[in-house]
């Protein structure tokens, strides 16, 4: 939304433009999951191992620590530390979901905000239904490009598939919450199923992707099996695990 406003009494116009806007803004944040009260000395150990393996996926990316599965470490005298430690990573938690008792002027002392829980994942028996009735309540609007998504670009497609005829570079972002189509080289990053729809996939005729993502479960380069890459590929959600099959 822009604002302008001119003042003239005497014919002689001018207008200025208001210093600020109000945008929506589509951001994209990782997740940590915590599943345990484990214990947090093999928690850090663990982590760091990860974080060493893929280093450049964590650079300034934003992040939601979500504390539903382990609730004694929402408590405020465990809270704390972990935020501090994962910081001290350079991990950048802006947010957290399932804080349970910790009021909203600690999470505020802690620079985080109550971030609300994303799409329950739906039980197996719910699915189909699920799948079979969104159509019908969202109202569904498929992004296609005909042209290479450059280094830096970001395309998105907030509510269905998005396709790209073309090369998608190193340093490029497909973000969709349906599924994603690349008829060319996918060698950046893709992310489909962003609402959390498990049923999303991406197909791309030349796999050399730096990150694929669906439903929050991600690859990156390091991990994509040898065999799949350089050449088409199909990447799907099967019992929690993200699938790279080479078709």
């Amino acid at each position: 939304m822009s604002y302008q406003y001119a003042t003239d009494r005497h014919g002689d116009m001018s207008a200025n433009t208001a210093p600020f806007q109000i945008r929506g803004r589509f951001l994209t944040a990782l997740a940590l999951r915590v599943d345990a009260d484990a214990d947090m000395e093999s928690f850090y150990a663990q982590l760091d191992a990860q974080l060493e393996q893929t280093p450049q996926f964590y650079d300034k990316a934003p992040m939601v620590l979500d504390l539903t599965h382990a609730p004694a470490t929402a408590e405020p005298d465990r809270l704390r530390p972990l935020i501090e430690n994962l910081r001290r990573r350079n991990l950048r938690v802006f947010g957290v979901h399932g804080s349970g008792s910790v009021s909203a002027d600690a999470l505020q002392e802690l620079g985080l905000i109550e971030v609300p829980a994303g799409k329950d994942a739906p039980m197996p028996a719910d699915r189909q239904a699920r799948r079979g009735s969104r159509a019908a309540r969202v109202d569904i609007k498929n992004k296609v490009l005909h042209a290479p998504v450059r280094s830096g670009q970001t395309v998105v497609s907030e509510h269905g598939d998005l396709t790209v005829v073309g090369t998608v570079a190193s340093g490029a972002e497909l973000i969709a919450s349906g599924s994603i189509h690349v008829y060319g080289a996918l060698r950046g990053r893709a992310m489909a199923g962003v609402h959390g729809d498990e049923s999303a996939r991406i197909f791309c005729q030349v796999l050399d992707a730096e990150l694929v993502a669906i439903a929050g479960l991600y690859q990156t380069s390091e991990t994509l099996a040898p065999v799949a890459r350089k050449g088409c590929a199909h990447i799907y959600l099967e019992e929690e695990k993200l699938r790279v099959e080479v078709i």
